[in-house]
Parts: structure tokens; C-alpha cells; sequence
């Protein structure tokens, strides 16, 4: 009997591996962000709260009809030297036609994604900046960035490499243009 040559793990592989093994407390969410493993502890209901608000004007106001997923964990392709990363978004929009959360596991791909959400929490530097990040890397045509802390919201698009060419920012009460294949304007005024 030959033993047989075992390749060594990379740093990332035993990352990757103990990120996925982890048991958080109920209610918590862990993520590997950048390199970087990030636990949440649960929202409070003002999170909650500004989730349900902008779903209720995508479910009803979008051009295409779209599925929505609060905890859809997204394996997102790396790059720059990034090792592979797993987010939660605070919500994943996708076109209905696609189906794309029957029957995918914990951690699917971002492929067919149309927009992310964030809403900023505990984390807001990671909401802001590295998520945004790991979104445009990955491709995701947009991300929605709720930012409590500056009262505004932020519509990224168009991603390239490690960010989004274009993104328009408008105040709570103001209205933010959701491009294509949402294509209306987002009303903020709730957010007040």
C-alpha cells in the first residue's frame, strides 16, 4: 500500500473551511468578507422596518416581477487577490422567471442577481465599503445601499472590477431612480 501525496491547504482553503463550519448563536449571521470572517448579531425592527419598506415598492412598482430573499447566503466570485467571498445581503432581488432560490443550497451563485440590498447596522464600514466591493467584483448589476447613519440612499450600478462606475445618492424624502429591469423611482419618503 503507497500513501498517496496530499496537496497542501492554502491559507484561503482553511479560511473557506472554518468559515463554513462555524455555529453562530441563533439569530446571528456570519459572513467571509474580503478575507475577513464578520458576525452579526440579529437587526433591530428600524432595519426591519426599512427592508420592508423598499420590498413592498419593488414587489409592487418593478417593470419585472422579482423574487425576494432576506438570508439567501451568495457565493460571489473573487478577484484582485480577494480570496472567494459569502455574503448575506439584507435582501437579494431576482427575476421571478428565474427561479433562482428553488433548490439552491445555503450558498449559491450571484448569476441572475439583479440587485443586492444593504441596509447599514453594527458594520456600517463594511455595509458601505466592503460589500460594495465583493458586489461589483462579483458582477451584480445593483446595489442598494440604505445608509441610517447619513440618512441617505445610494442606487450603485454599472460594476467594473472592484466597484460601480455610477451611483446616484439622494437624501431620506427624496426620491432614487431604480434602473433597469426595476425602472421606477424609489420613494425614500418612509425612511424619515
Amino acid at each position: 500500500m503507497t500513501a498517496m501525496a496530499h496537496e497542501p491547504l492554502s491559507q484561503e482553503d482553511v479560511l473557506l473551511e472554518g468559515f463554513l463550519a462555524l455555529d453562530t448563536p441563533e439569530g446571528f449571521r456570519a459572513e467571509l468578507i474580503e478575507g475577513e470572517i464578520v458576525v452579526t448579531p440579529p437587526p433591530d425592527g428600524d432595519h426591519e422596518d426599512y427592508i420592508g419598506l423598499i420590498v413592498n415598492q419593488v414587489i409592487r412598482r418593478s417593470q419585472t416581477d422579482m423574487q425576494f430573499s432576506g438570508n439567501k447566503g451568495l457565493k460571489l466570485r473573487s478577484g484582485g487577490g480577494c480570496p472567494k467571498n459569502h455574503l448575506v445581503p439584507d435582501g437579494t432581488f431576482a427575476p421571478m422567471e428565474l427561479r433562482l432560490y428553488r433548490g439552491a443550497d445555503s450558498w449559491m451563485p450571484c448569476d441572475g442577481v439583479a440587485m443586492v440590498m444593504e441596509v447599514t447596522s453594527t458594520k456600517p464600514q463594511a455595509d458601505r465599503e466592503a460589500k460594495r466591493r465583493c458586489y461589483a467584483r462579483a458582477g451584480i448589476p445593483l446595489h442598494l445601499l440604505v445608509d441610517r447613519d447619513t440618512a441617505q440612499v445610494t442606487v450603485f450600478s454599472e460594476p467594473k472590477d472592484d466597484d460601480y462606475r455610477e451611483h446616484c445618492a439622494r437624501p431620506f424624502g427624496k426620491s432614487v431612480t431604480l434602473p433597469e429591469p426595476f425602472a421606477f423611482d424609489l420613494d425614500t419618503a418612509d425612511l424619515l
